[in-house]
């Protein structure tokens, strides 16, 4: 089930269902700013925890994109930690919480989760309990670059067990 933010975001959490987590995709985009607006007021409307998820991965774009995988040319990673990037997935997502809402909702219980994964992969993962709702931006981006990386928004709406809100941006 996939809603437009005009559908749902301003009306009662019942257009829903009883929501207890909104799981939100993190990035510092106009569209991923714009949703995760729409996720904290949803959040609050409807008394709900707020998950923000900022994925990363090594070989994906910044801004956290689908890439087609091609097995003719893996990547090779002999040792990597992750420590650095997870730290910097951190300080975005408090980044993007002072530029979409003035910062960390202090009424709000928010989990901030950073994991090594494709990011697509992860919100559909992450919101996978009863109650949970998924918010993602989708941008105008170019329809090569869409072509290439995929889309997390399609592949959320498509792929989710639980209901998806695309806010466009």
């Amino acid at each position: 089930m996939t809603m437009t933010a005009g559908q749902s975001v301003a009306g009662p959490a019942t257009d829903l269902g009883t929501i207890s987590r909104v799981v939100v995709g993190v990035d510092d985009s106009k569209a991923g700013l714009a949703a995760l607006a729409a996720a904290t007021k949803l959040a609050r409307s409807s008394g709900a925890s707020l998950v923000a998820v900022r994925a990363w991965a090594l070989g994906l774009p910044r801004h956290g994109g689908r890439r087609m995988r091609h097995l003719s040319h893996p990547h090779v990673v002999i040792s990597f930690s992750g420590v650095e990037q997870r730290a910097a997935a951190s300080v975005l997502t408090h980044r993007a919480f002072g530029a979409a809402v003035g910062g960390l909702p202090a009424d709000l219980p928010v989990t901030i989760e950073t994991p090594d994964c494709d990011p697509a992969v992860a919100l559909v993962s992450i919101a996978a309990e009863p109650g949970d709702v998924i918010v993602v931006g989708r941008g105008h981006g170019h329809p090569a670059s869409r072509l290439i990386h995929g889309s997390v928004s399609r592949y959320c709406s498509r792929h989710a067990r639980c209901p998806v809100l695309v806010v466009p941006s």
